[in-house]
Order: structure tokens, then C-alpha cells, then sequence
């Protein structure tokens, strides 16, 4: 028995060590990794600057509190609002406490500017996945807390696209609305730039606030170093986490002026958010990834792997029946079973991940390159000539 609690439904691979896109089972069996530990792993494994700026903080200072000063914090949240809308940036340690820190935002906004406390609800949609705390699953759905017995009120989930039913459930209690620009866990599915648009006329035109979860597809996961970017669409806040420290615990909620300037003092916090050792990280991997020709290379990788990609679901129609995604966050809409066919691209010694609405999702990291997408568009049409 494992003193683990048994919450995930692990496989018997253990890998020792990881290098670029391959991680290696203890075996010696090398896999190619097309998961990223789901979007996380994005300058992928071993990275020598990486590991060389991490080792180099871990021998100054690991963690100081929040009541001092943090100079590389500070040059992190800098870096970050100029490559996006955002003038503020509270750090914390996961893609669900930055969906936490979005809600408690958004909700006393309206609590300071208008004396409400009535205007605290949160329209969602389904397909969403925002995080297993409480809020972040009441988010995702009321069934998703059912098996907690518990409710969480102030959310109101819709179905994903339907603008009718958005547009009759705005009501003077509506806070804001909380949306995936490209949904992952749900199966890829990407809101149209029309669609975005109009989330943000909605929003303007009714006093509610836009907050995208950019959790998973943040961090040129796209092919932009945000999703949204595509669009020209802006929120007025933002979640991510995930790629923005590789694989170190970080995650960042981003807001506007007017939206962060009702959090002062006390109206939250986190111990370990944005500690010396995380936002060394985080820099580092803002370093690479705003290398001149990092964002060309993903263009013309991801660009290749999905013209591939498209040539094999044309040659099997009966095993792949739609390509999803965008830049390197892509979906393979399964004809049979989505289970399945990650189980036997695991026996073509390659790693993929389950998405919602049968759905295999690819992540590969955004180093990632032309050969390594060769060898595994030809797992991938082994296991579609299978008849998987």
C-alpha cells in the first residue's frame, strides 16, 4: 500500500531524468514527451540556464516573506505587464490559488467602487476547467462540488458558445465572466477573435469584468506569449501559471490599474507566492523565451507538426476526425476511443494526455523540434494504422 493519497490514477512508468523532449523511465526506455507534465514543461527538460539560474538563487536566498522587498519579483511583474494588458501582478504557487486571487478581485471591485454586495456573480461556461479548490471547482461547475457536499454560490455556468443564453443571464448581480481563451482540459476548443470581441462588448456595455484563464495556454503555448494577444481583445484580469517557471511552483494573476487598485493591504496574501527562488526561475524563463528567434522557430515548428498532423487525419479518417488547437496546444478529435489511443501512443514509447469531449491533447514542449516531430507524427499514424 502507498501512504499517497490516492488521487491519481498513475501509470507504472517512473521516470529518472528528462533531457529536451524525451523523459527516460528507470528501465533506460526513452519516451518522447508530447505532454510537458500538461503545458508545464514548455522550455522541456535538463535546461542548462535554467537548472544554471536556479542553482545560483538556491545559494543565495530561497525564501524571505512578503513583508520585504523582492527586487527579482518586482523585475518579474515588470517584465510581464509589458508584454501584456496588465499594470499589476500578484504571485502565488498554482494555476488554481491565481483563479482564486481572480475571483476575490473581481467580486471586491464592485464591493469598493459601487458599496455592492449584491454584484458578485460569475458567469462560466462548460467544458471549463479552472482548478480543484473550492471556488475554482464551483467555477468549473456545480457538479463538480457535489462530491464534497457542499454549494458555493455566485457562479452561474452556461454552455460553451451559446451567446443567447449569456446575454439573458446578465443580470445587475453579474461581476464578470470567466472564460478559456482555448479551453485544454475541455478538448481544445479556441473562442473565435468574433467571439472574444463580443465577450468584451458585453462586458463594457453591462459594468462587468472579462477575466480569461490563460492557466494552460499562456506563455507562447499559442504561438503568442498569451492567447488572448491573437484576438486584440484585452481583459481587465488574468490568470496564468503553469509555463511561466517550467516546472517550479508559480502562478500569476494579472490585472489593469483601475481593477488592482481596490486590493491595498491585508486583502490577500501568500506565504510562499513569488519567493526569491520561484522568480529567479521565472526570469530565466522569460529570458529564453523572448530570444529573437524563439517565437519564428515555434511558428514554423508548430506549422509543420499541424500540416502533419492534418495529412494523417485525411489518410485515417475513421481513427482522427478534426485537428484542434493552435500553435503548440493542439487536439486530436478521436473517432473511437480517446483512452485508448493515449494508451497505445504510450506503447509507441510516446507521451500524450486525455482531454474532455474525446479529445488526445498534444503539448509537446516549444523546443521541440522538426525531427522530433517527425518521429512522433509516425507514432501517431502507427497507432491510427492499428485502427485505433
Amino acid at each position: 500500500m502507498s501512504n499517497v493519497l490516492p488521487t491519481y490514477p498513475r501509470s507504472n512508468l517512473t521516470f529518472e531524468y528528462g533531457q529536451g523532449s524525451y523523459l527516460y523511465e528507470s528501465s533506460g526506455d526513452q519516451y518522447l514527451d508530447f505532454g510537458s507534465g500538461i503545458a508545464v514543461n514548455s522550455l522541456g527538460y535538463g535546461n542548462e540556464y535554467l537548472n544554471e539560474k536556479l542553482m545560483e538563487q538556491a545559494n543565495k536566498l530561497w525564501h524571505v516573506s512578503n513583508v520585504y522587498q523582492i527586487p527579482e519579483q518586482e523585475r518579474l511583474a515588470k517584465r510581464l505587464c509589458e508584454n501584456c494588458f496588465a499594470d499589476y501582478v500578484f504571485f502565488c504557487n498554482s494555476g488554481a490559488e491565481s483563479i482564486e486571487a481572480a475571483i476575490k478581485i473581481a467580486r471586491r471591485y464592485f464591493y469598493i467602487t459601487e458599496d455592492s454586495k449584491q454584484k458578485n456573480e460569475i458567469i462560466t461556461f462548460s467544458g471549463s476547467f479552472h482548478g480543484r479548490t473550492l471556488g475554482a471547482l464551483a467555477a468549473g461547475g456545480s457538479d463538480k462540488l457535489e462530491g464534497f457536499n457542499t454549494e458555493m454560490p455566485g457562479f452561474k455556468q452556461l454552455k460553451f458558445g451559446d451567446h443567447d443564453a449569456l446575454k439573458k443571464s446578465i443580470s445587475d448581480k453579474t461581476a464578470a465572466i470567466l472564460v478559456e481563451p482555448i479551453q485544454g482540459e475541455g478538448g481544445v476548443s479556441s473562442l473565435p477573435k468574433e467571439c472574444l470581441e463580443g465577450l468584451r462588448r458585453l462586458c463594457d456595455d453591462n459594468n462587468i469584468l472579462l477575466i480569461f484563464d490563460e492557466v494552460q495556454c499562456g506563455f507562447y503555448r499559442s504561438g503568442k506569449m498569451f492567447a488572448y494577444q491573437w484576438s486584440g481583445v484585452e481583459p481587465d484580469i488574468m490568470t496564468t501559471a503553469k509555463a511561466i517557471a517550467n516546472g517550479f511552483p508559480l502562478g500569476a494573476t494579472m490585472t489593469s490599474k483601475k481593477i488592482g487598485d481596490v486590493m491595498g493591504h491585508g486583502t490577500h496574501g501568500s506565504t510562499y507566492g513569488g519567493n526569491p527562488l520561484a522568480v529567479a526561475v521565472g526570469n530565466a524563463v522569460l529570458d529564453l523565451m523572448q530570444k529573437d528567434n524563439f517565437r519564428s522557430n515555434l511558428e514554423k515548428v508548430s506549422t509543420y507538426l499541424i500540416e502533419g498532423l492534418r495529412e494523417i487525419s485525411l489518410k485515417y479518417p475513421k481513427s482522427i476526425s478534426e485537428i484542434r488547437g493552435k500553435g503548440l496546444i493542439l487536439g486530436l478529435k478521436c473517432y473511437k476511443d480517446n483512452i485508448t489511443f493515449v494508451e497505445e501512443l504510450r506503447k509507441q514509447k510516446m507521451l500524450s494526455i486525455k482531454a474532455g469531449n474525446n479529445v488526445v491533447r498534444l503539448l509537446p514542449p516549444l523546443t521541440v523540434s522538426i525531427n522530433e516531430c517527425d518521429e512522433a507524427l509516425k507514432k501517431i499514424e502507427n497507432v491510427c494504422s492499428l485502427g485505433f
